[in-house]
């Protein structure tokens, strides 16, 4: 097909009602010239072979059309998506999830690598008609009969030239012989190797090649760096962005709606100009919170890929790609965000030390180069908040009539034997409290959860089970962090994150060091479990210091601190506020455990 440059609009295309909606929705209105050539062959029951660029929008040339070839009242697989990594199949299925939203009756489910199987199960044996994951997963479920192709109508290879360099050949030839003849297929690739051809000569009948030519853009002015996450955690490090980039607008990007929302919740409680974009919002809100971008009375917006894609605000500096993209086609869209209107821009990556490695692939999409970015430590973060400090008292004392309260001071100085700098260095410190002048050091050395100590990769980035070797306990598992201290120096508290939440000890150490300024030496043994994880803290925690530990948010996840004593949850809950009580503990606790919480 040649490429078609009218102006086709997705109501022109043949798609249902419900899909429509959804779409309009989100915003989108023309589509792109692989959308615009794709959907009416597959609306049709053509095979396809779909080659284009990177950025040009090939999940929804395929999403929307067979998603619309779909009966949403039989509750069996009938379409099958194969993607090469897990982030982005975690990114299809939640596109096409949207797509679908208003189809009544529709499930999507994803499956892939280093996750537990039980929740995968639970997933396929509810009946999904959508079926999502990458090769070894979805070969493991279709081999023990948990995934039935019998009643398939359609199967999709996205980014098949990746899964080829990445030696998934075998696999996807495994898969595709398990899939009906019947079956319509879909290969979308940015380019169009021998493998892959030889492949569409095997399992594609008469496929319609939909070729869309590369464009030449003007490049944007756009630098582009990656900070290799260390033991501070993700959130913290985000923290000190917002306290420390010159930016007028960030838009940060997370993986899940559930990240938009506590992300966002976090940094509204830290004082931040925070806001929620996520699909789950419907069009007036989301029209809403854009305009308050446009306006400056939200200046950090915490979103996904999908509701953030078109999305058009010059004062938009920076972008902050929190959780890596799930391929360099979403990466594109992110950080075309900023750079808008001749303006220049900067596009901020967090990785592990593994994820640092694949960056190589952003570069090529982009053509540019992505330096490595050194995070701002405690020091400067201590220096940035006495500038902004020190600006905010020449304010006060320019333009505000203190006279009332330099009498009050003058009171205090005859009352008692203080000199006027005690005064002010106890008002001063009374005002910092929630954010430190004095941060705590930054934990020394990377976290070990995000160190890649076989060269050839953990087992669960490789797609292994749990992450550990059978047999052999992790460090992690066994909580050791040095040399402990004597127990009753100590209170065991539950923490609600674990190993499934990609949790390692750093990010907890990090985290609760920068929260409730500690020194990470103050922090006892750490025990991951699943779903959770036993954090020592010293006892005798005040009041104050506890309701800041409720805050806190490690990767995405709220933490809601308990004690770990074995009791009922409610009876923990109440148990954490009998102990966090400033007036039953605060004044026996030892001075060793005071300074602890100094």
């Amino acid at each position: 097909m040649q490429n078609n440059e009218s102006a086709v609009l997705f109501n022109e295309l043949g798609l249902p009602a419900p899909v429509l909606q959804a779409i309009e929705e989100l915003g989108f209105t023309q589509p792109t010239p692989i959308q615009a050539q794709s959907i009416p062959a597959l609306l049709e029951g053509s095979d396809i072979l779909g080659e284009a660029q990177t950025g040009t929008g090939k999940t929804a040339a395929f999403g929307l059309p067979l998603l619309s070839r779909l009966d949403a009242s039989i509750r069996e697989t009938q379409m099958l998506v194969v993607c090469p990594t897990r982030e982005l199949a975690i990114q299809v299925a939640d596109a096409i999830a949207e797509f679908g939203k208003h189809v009544k009756g529709l499930r999507v489910a994803t499956v892939y690598g280093g996750q537990s199987y039980t929740p995968q199960i639970k997933d396929l044996r509810a009946g999904p008609q959508i079926v999502v994951g990458t090769p070894g997963r979805l070969m493991d479920h279709i081999d023990k009969g948990r995934l039935q192709l019998g009643n398939l109508r359609s199967c999709v290879l996205d980014e098949a030239d990746e899964m080829l360099n990445m030696g998934f050949l075998e696999d996807i030839e495994w898969i595709l012989k398990h899939v009906p003849e019947e079956t319509q297929m879909a290969f979308f690739s940015a380019t169009m190797p021998t493998a892959i051809r030889k492949v569409t000569q095997q399992f594609l009948k008469n496929p319609v090649h939909v070729k869309i030519a590369a464009v030449k853009q003007a490049k944007a002015n756009i630098s582009q760096r990656a900070w290799r996450v260390n033991k501070i955690g993700k959130t913290a490090g985000l923290e000190r962005l917002a306290e420390t980039l010159d930016y007028d607008a960030m838009i940060v990007f997370v993986r899940t709606r559930n990240d938009t929302l506590t992300l966002a919740e976090h940094l509204i409680g830290k004082g931040f100009p925070a806001a929620a974009l996520n699909g789950d919002m419907n069009q007036t809100d989301r029209e809403r919170i854009v305009e308050q971008l446009k306006k400056g009375r939200v200046s950090i917006l915490i979103a996904t890929d999908v509701v953030a894609r078109g999305l058009d605000v010059p004062r938009i500096s920076h972008v902050i790609n929190y959780d890596l993209p799930a391929d360099a086609e979403s990466y594109v869209h992110r950080i075309g965000r900023t750079g808008r209107a001749g303006r220049s821009g900067e596009a901020i990556l967090f990785a592990n030390s593994r994820e640092m490695r694949t960056l190589f692939r952003l570069e090529r999409a982009t053509e540019g180069k992505i330096e490595e970015f050194t995070m701002p430590d405690a020091k400067s973060l201590g220096e940035v908040r006495m500038n902004r400090m020190q600006e905010s008292l020449a304010k006060v004392i320019e333009s505000e009539d203190l006279s009332p309260f330099a009498k009050v001071v003058e009171k205090f100085l005859e009352e008692k034997e203080w000199s006027l700098e005690q005064v002010a260095a106890a008002l001063l410190q009374q005002q910092q409290l929630n954010q430190p002048l004095f941060p705590p050091k930054d934990p020394i050395g990377r976290d070990r959860n995000m160190r890649d100590d076989n060269p050839r990769g953990r087992r669960d980035a490789r797609g292994g089970r749990d992450g550990a070797r059978e047999g052999r306990k992790t460090r992690a598992e066994r909580g050791d962090r040095g040399d402990r201290k004597n127990p009753g120096e100590f209170d065991t508290f539950r923490f609600e994150v674990g190993r499934e939440h990609g949790v390692g000890p750093g990010d907890i150490v990090g985290a609760v060091a920068n929260e409730i300024n500690i020194d990470s030496s103050n922090i006892g043994h750490i025990k991951l479990f699943d779903s959770h994880s036993h954090v020592d803290l010293p006892k005798g925690m005040p009041k104050a210091v506890f309701q800041k530990l409720q805050r806190i948010i490690i990767r995405s996840h709220k933490i809601s601190p308990t004690i770990a004593d074995g009791v009922s949850s409610s009876a923990n809950n109440e148990g954490a506020r009998r102990h966090a009580s400033s007036n039953e503990r605060g004044a026996n606790f030892k001075k060793r455990e005071r300074r602890a919480f100094n």
